[in-house]
């Protein structure tokens, strides 16, 4: 075949692509949440997803398939048809952690095709009342002149507020006792009912019985202060720049998905983001949109897997068998 019959084929060959990716989206786009309704996750695709289906005249499907902290729903994306039209909003815990962690079926920067950072939301470290610190200095002090008699819930093994604090520990030099629980109600229920001393948690999740005065604030993990409690001071600010830790959902579709059809969800998504109702609801949950390009967030991706696993090693933390 010669040269310019190959160039025409490869041009013919290329049509379909481009004109599914002028008419996308033609049809309803199922949008995977990998965690029940109600939660987080759930509340940013279904605000952002509206949001997609206004702009583009289909409607946005949400799918909430929860299980094993996320991974089943984005294992779901994974094994999907790479045709745009089944993507997801899922999280640190599934894209960076999980994959640290255990064995999972998907591997995150060959398997699935990012598209963008959708938001953060920053990591609060809070004290239960009857804790005399007032500050993280004072945490830590009080840590170390009690070794291993200070106790740090989290949401169970393997999350993030469980390796918040193992990363607290690691930078602080500090021993503190992991206590899990299965999910931030139970444990928010015990740090109130002062049976553990500390947590970091999503700081939706907290900010109720921090404004009510019933938990005291001692940093957040961001990199400003957030503007939901913009008198509590960044671990920055507090002399710990390195414990940096926000969680963070991004949306992803399958491997595969044609440059085309990436460009055109990612077009769509952060229009959504941009729009100020849109973020004014979002920041109401603590949740500070972004809306980066795809490449960007495939190298965030990456970051993040390097510093969770590292944590994950240095602290010796293992999933519940």
């Amino acid at each position: 075949m010669t040269n310019w019959r190959k160039l025409l084929l490869s041009i013919l060959l290329l049509f379909p692509t481009l004109a599914s990716a002028q008419n996308f989206p033609a049809k309803p786009i199922k949008l995977i949440v990998p965690f029940p309704a109600g939660g987080p996750n759930d509340i940013i695709a279904r605000v952002i997803g509206q949001r997609m289906s206004e702009l583009s005249g289909q409607p946005v499907l949400i799918d909430n398939r929860g299980g094993q902290g996320g991974v089943l729903g984005t294992d779901a994306v994974a094994k999907a048809a790479p045709d745009g039209y089944t993507i997801a909003i899922t999280s640190a815990g599934a894209l960076a952690i999980s994959p640290s962690m255990e064995k999972v079926a998907y591997d995150t920067l060959t398997d699935l095709t990012p598209i963008t950072l959708v938001a953060t939301v920053p990591e609060m470290l809070v004290v239960a009342s009857n804790v005399p610190a007032k500050d993280l200095g004072e945490l830590i002090a009080l840590a170390k002149a009690q070794p291993g008699k200070l106790n740090f819930a989290s949401t169970g093994p393997g999350s993030l507020p469980n390796l918040a604090g193992e990363l607290f520990k690691l930078t602080a030099r500090i021993d503190i006792v992991h206590v899990p629980y299965r999910g931030a109600a139970p444990a928010v229920n015990d740090l109130l009912g002062q049976q553990v001393q500390m947590t970091f948690l999503d700081l939706p999740a907290l900010l109720p019985q921090v404004k009510a005065g019933a938990l005291r604030p001692m940093a957040v993990g961001s990199a400003e202060r957030t503007p939901t409690a913009p008198e509590v001071p960044t671990t920055k600010e507090a002399g710990f720049p390195d414990l940096r830790i926000e969680n963070w959902y991004g949306m992803v579709a399958p491997k595969g998905t044609p440059k085309e059809i990436v460009a055109a969800l990612h077009d769509l998504g952060t229009k959504a983001m941009a729009d100020p109702a849109v973020k004014e609801k979002l920041a109401q949950q603590g949740a500070t949109l972004v809306g980066d390009e795809p490449e960007h967030f495939r190298a965030f991706i990456a970051d993040e897997t390097k510093k969770w696993a590292k944590v994950i090693k240095d602290a010796g933390v293992e999933t519940a068998k």
